[in-house]
């Protein structure tokens, strides 16, 4: 009878798997302009993945970077991953336009958690516009706040839950592009958003013994989870493949947003045979700021030795 019943529950674990509430991501994402001072964009555009899901974009004249974000709604609470590149309220209205989607509760509105993919300032910008916000906790994207707050003492291994009313969050840690990186997977809907740690455009490797420890942590955490999207947190590429010029303000005919779980299941490897630089593959690249700058700077300076060699040379010659 035991035996059974373990059996059963493991089957209707299953099917709950199986079946994560449907969504569209049938979107038309605004493209910026070629001259953003004449341009009469939204700051910020609104798509309804489902009724408790929504992903907010901010537009490229407002920033160039773009970033997306994401509001959870539960019964109970919601949150909302990360808080964009742009701080003024009056240039861009995140606070309205969050507390505008979330349902009433009593005189107000349900409580929000507000975390974020990562610390870095276009993801982070905005938590200032909270601060006079009633119901809303914003929690700093720094390594120890987020050991305290998820309960993961061993950071950064482990498995948080956010438990936001009939709608459960995990979360882990995925340092390597940032030391403080997150990435949630919902459980209702099975989309898993992962900030600048996997998205279709530049995978900047800040640590890459950690980034691959990461992505080797992601690929056993997901385990046969069902992944009905892969979501991060900018769109880098065009519909080609190739990359967008690092702080355009225009993405014309710019690739969808959604990457796959065999995105995920193949970063352990693409991780793996990184040559430390620049390696492009199919819906990524992934790059090392860090080592290219170090490179084009140290050809700099050796093309200024050679230039100063060169020129002493010349003047001995004439000299003899």
């Amino acid at each position: 009878m035991k035996k059974k019943l373990v059996v059963g529950l493991l089957l209707l674990a299953m099917r709950a798997w199986s079946d994560p509430a449907p969504g569209s991501l049938d979107v038309h994402w605004s493209e910026g302009a070629e001259d953003c001072d004449k341009a009469k964009l939204a700051p910020i555009q609104v798509h309804e993945y489902e009724p408790q899901t929504f992903i907010l974009r901010q537009s490229f004249c407002a920033d160039f970077e773009a970033p997306l974000l994401y509001l959870l709604i539960g019964e109970e609470e919601a949150l909302l991953i990360d808080s964009g590149a742009v701080p003024d309220s009056a240039q861009m209205p995140l606070v309205e336009t969050v507390m505008g989607l979330l349902p009433d509760k009593g005189a107000g509105k349900i409580p929000l958690l507000v975390l974020h993919s990562h610390g870095h300032g276009d993801h982070r910008a905005a938590d200032a516009q909270f601060k006079a916000t009633p119901g809303v906790v914003v929690v700093p994207p720094e390594v120890d706040d987020l050991r305290t707050t998820l309960k993961l003492p061993q950071w950064p291994e482990g498995v948080a839950h956010i438990a936001l009313g009939n709608r459960t969050i995990d979360v882990i840690a995925a340092p390597g592009h940032q030391p403080a990186h997150l990435i949630f997977y919902d459980e209702r809907t099975a989309l898993l958003f992962t900030g600048d740690f996997l998205l279709p455009g530049r995978l900047m490797v800040d640590d890459l013994g950690a980034y691959r420890a990461s992505a080797q942590r992601l690929v056993t955490f997901l385990g046969d989870r069902p992944v009905s999207h892969v979501l991060g947190a900018h769109i880098e590429l065009d519909a080609n493949g190739e990359l967008f010029p690092s702080g355009s303000q225009h993405h014309p005919n710019e690739r969808a947003l959604a990457l796959t779980k065999a995105d995920v299941l193949g970063l352990p490897q693409a991780m793996a045979d990184f040559n430390g630089f620049y390696a492009p593959h199919e819906n990524y690249v992934i790059t090392n700021p860090k080592r290219n700058l170090l490179v084009v700077a140290t050809a700099a300076v050796l093309l200024l030795i050679a230039l100063v060699w060169g020129w002493r040379r010349m003047r001995r010659r004439k000299r003899s």
